[in-house]
């Protein structure tokens, strides 16, 4: 049985830093999908994750003298079957269902769909993992978090893209949005296990999962110039394989409530790096939105920031 989050100051660097991954992989994908199609492009980028991942698996295993094992102690076949299904929600279909997504609907729709985890998860984790209990501190904390992003987004919450395929795409969004919320669930529930390794096997089940789809939805790997093949490989580095890794450590650790505040970074980290990267201009709520997350973080997390604060 999963055991009571364990949060510290390494905990909110970490939460800190993959709200600044994924508000990044978004305008990443963004920049990307001109050049190629959407299934391959999710295809292309948990290759590339994967086999980073599995490299690094196995390199650490040789440098510490040991065979490469996922879990610590012999696992079931329920364990197993858990992995397959925590590996097909966590990459295999948000992935595609993102990719697919963002070509209809518009950039603050994605945006709170992916705030939305955080929503999902809390009644999920007050039932099915220790120390995880729905406060009314927590509750309210998570539901300010979120207006802060719905001011953030402004219009474009409500905005139409005007595609045909908006509703589907709005859909695909949501969905995703659940399988994120699901698996970061499923995750803290699993035994003993060395979090590279899992990973590294997520990724490659998810891969496994991919492929086939993208080459029966869309034929074969379509040729891409240097730009889109630059914006994959970060895709696959970074926001996959790297961000990936602190995701599993983060929803071990410090649990999924926790790990679930990076979803309200995202859309804040997104407009930060466009205004940064691209010259967008920066909202006029702009700080008064992220007044709102941080509020709403502070309460939803003021526990641990005390504890925090009362050992330094």
């Amino acid at each position: 049985m999963a055991q009571a989050p364990d949060i510290t100051a390494k905990s909110w660097v970490m939460v800190v830093l993959l709200g600044l991954i994924w508000g990044g992989a978004f305008l990443t994908i963004e920049l990307a999908l001109p050049g190629i199609t959407p299934f391959w492009l999710a295809a292309a980028r948990i290759s590339i994750g994967t086999a980073l991942t599995v490299a690094a698996w196995l390199g650490v295993g040789v440098w510490q003298g040991r065979r490469a094992r996922l879990f610590t102690n012999p696992a079931g076949a329920a364990d197993w079957a858990n992995t397959v299904f925590i590996a097909l929600l966590s990459s295999a279909a948000p992935f595609m269902l993102l990719s697919w997504g963002q070509q209809y609907v518009t950039s603050g729709f994605a945006g709170v769909s992916m705030a939305s985890v955080a929503l999902i998860v809390l009644p999920m984790a007050h039932f099915l993992i220790p120390g995880e209990r729905m406060t009314w501190r927590r509750g309210a904390g998570f539901v300010i978090g979120f207006a802060g992003v719905v001011l953030l987004i402004g219009d474009q919450v409500f905005a139409s893209s005007g595609a045909a395929l908006e509703f589907p795409g709005r859909l695909a969004c949501l969905v995703a949005a659940g399988c994120y919320a699901v698996s970061s669930i499923q995750v803290r529930r699993l035994p003993a296990v060395d979090p590279l390794g899992l990973s590294a096997v997520l990724l490659a089940i998810g891969a496994v999962c991919v492929i086939p789809v993208a080459w029966i939805v869309e034929g074969p790997p379509p040729s891409i110039d240097a730009k889109t093949a630059l914006a994959v490989g970060y895709l696959g580095l970074v926001p996959t394989a790297a961000a990936g890794l602190l995701r599993i450590v983060l929803a071990r650790t410090a649990g999924p409530v926790f790990l679930s505040l990076v979803n309200y970074q995202v859309p804040m980290w997104s407009v930060l790096l466009g205004a940064l990267i691209l010259g967008e201009a920066l909202p006029p709520s702009l700080i008064w939105a992220m007044m709102l997350i941080l509020a709403g973080v502070g309460l939803s997390q003021f526990g641990a920031l005390n504890r925090l604060f009362s050992k330094g």
